[in-house]
């Protein structure tokens, strides 16, 4: 973006490959300013309608028994993934599409463009040592 452009308030920062720490802080604002329990959800993870079987396993909850409360949590976390993918490229939606959730899919991008922590701590140690 050059100086003195503005961005659409209403559409999410696009993607940038080059930049992503400035794209994160500014998705991460995008985010919390349409809805915190959008943020929440992308931090903690989605909390998904589940069942109990009469074994102790829990299994995803079917949607033909779902109630209201169980559709607004799904729809969040629709909502979430559909920000997450209208700010990306073709590439980066083909590396995060098959992720079930919009914490998923912020985690790969996260991997992806900043790495794990031990290649964080790689990278300083390197340019300490320099």
């Amino acid at each position: 973006m050059n100086i003195g452009e503005s961005q659409n308030i209403s559409k999410p920062p696009f993607f940038d490959v080059n930049n992503y720490s400035h794209w994160k802080a500014k998705m991460t604002i995008f985010i919390q300013s349409l809805n915190y329990n959008l943020w929440d959800l992308i931090v903690d993870g989605p909390n998904l309608p589940t069942v109990t079987l009469e074994n102790g396993d829990v299994i995803p909850k079917p949607r033909n028994s779902y109630d209201d409360s169980d559709r607004i949590r799904v729809q969040i976390n629709a909502k979430a993934k559909h920000i997450i993918i209208c700010a990306i490229n073709s590439n980066d939606f083909n590396r995060i599409s098959s992720c079930f959730s919009a914490k998923e899919m912020w985690d790969r991008l996260k991997v992806t463009y900043e790495g794990t922590n031990q290649v964080k701590e790689a990278k300083i140690s390197m340019l300490v040592h320099d």
